[in-house]
């Protein structure tokens, strides 16, 4: 059983208690990965390099972060192990959805000069005083806002824009919040900054002292049915049609590697499977 929980684990098991057993208590690796998480994680690498360069004053033309782009892209790239999910699509479209997120951040990010405090920054902190509820994260970018204050930024490549009231109980960057407040020593104000790329929007949300004691409550409770179960059974979804375990799990029978689905136009992998499941 998990000693130290995140956020990812804990939607993980409420998603579907068995993709939890295999993912965190089996650690199976995963012979395969949807393409949009492996786009996710291109995106990401790329952010990261380009906040690195600017950071030194060198800021790098929009045309050479996507020749990057596409050169992680290749580099990385295994057909037999990266698949697509939604029945009609190429890989070719996955590539453009990751150029649009990428030409999307750079127009609205330049000339990439806040004060960035940390990159892909780890947190680890406790629900509780004895570190028995004890959690981690990555945090996309830690920046120190102009008035002062404490963000918490977070980049989401996928192709669903929450409303704000989700994204008012969202908690992923709450929980991220916690960890950062104790990281940094932080007592003044801290925003949740998402960018959501392909739609070169971005959305703000705060917490207050009594919604965190919510999520620290929330999150215990979650923690503590994980460590009290005896069984993980599987819950079947349209989800299931991204779980790298699939052909493992015994509500889909015999195993096999899925192919590509019809699956309902709304629907998309939760954006927290593209690329902070695959750090955990």
């Amino acid at each position: 059983m998990q000693r130290v929980f995140s956020h990812s684990s804990l939607s993980s098991w409420e998603r579907c208690p068995k993709q939890y057993e295999f993912r965190y208590v089996l650690r199976l690796p995963a012979e395969t990965e949807s393409v949009e998480a492996f786009v996710g994680k291109r995106v990401h690498e790329v952010l990261e390099r380009l906040y690195q360069f600017a950071s030194r004053g060198l800021i790098p033309s929009l045309a050479r972060v996507l020749h990057r782009f596409r050169a992680n892209f290749n580099a990385a790239f295994d057909p037999a192990r990266v698949r697509i999910v939604r029945a009609g699509e190429e890989f070719v479209d996955h590539v453009r959805a990751g150029e649009q997120c990428l030409a999307n951040a750079y127009r609205r990010l330049y000339p990439f000069d806040d004060e960035t405090l940390g990159l892909e920054h780890p947190v680890q902190f406790a629900l509780d005083g004895d570190g028995v509820y004890a959690m981690r994260g990555i945090i996309d970018r830690v920046v120190r806002a102009r008035d002062g204050a404490l963000e918490i930024h977070d980049y989401k490549t996928g192709r669903r824009m929450p409303s704000q009231a989700e994204l008012d109980r969202d908690r992923q960057l709450a929980l991220y919040e916690i960890g950062a407040r104790a990281a940094f020593g932080e007592k003044g104000e801290v925003r949740l900054v998402w960018h959501f790329l392909r739609h070169g929007q971005v959305r703000v949300s705060s917490r207050t002292p009594a919604q965190l004691e919510e999520v620290v409550a929330s999150a215990r409770a979650a923690i503590d049915r994980i460590r009290g179960a005896r069984a993980f059974e599987p819950r079947p979804t349209p989800l299931c049609a991204w779980c790298e375990y699939r052909p493992l799990c015994p509500a889909f029978g015999a195993p096999r590697r899925a192919g590509p689905e019809e699956l309902p136009a709304d629907l998309d992998p939760p954006e927290d499977e593209l690329v902070q499941l695959s750090l955990w």
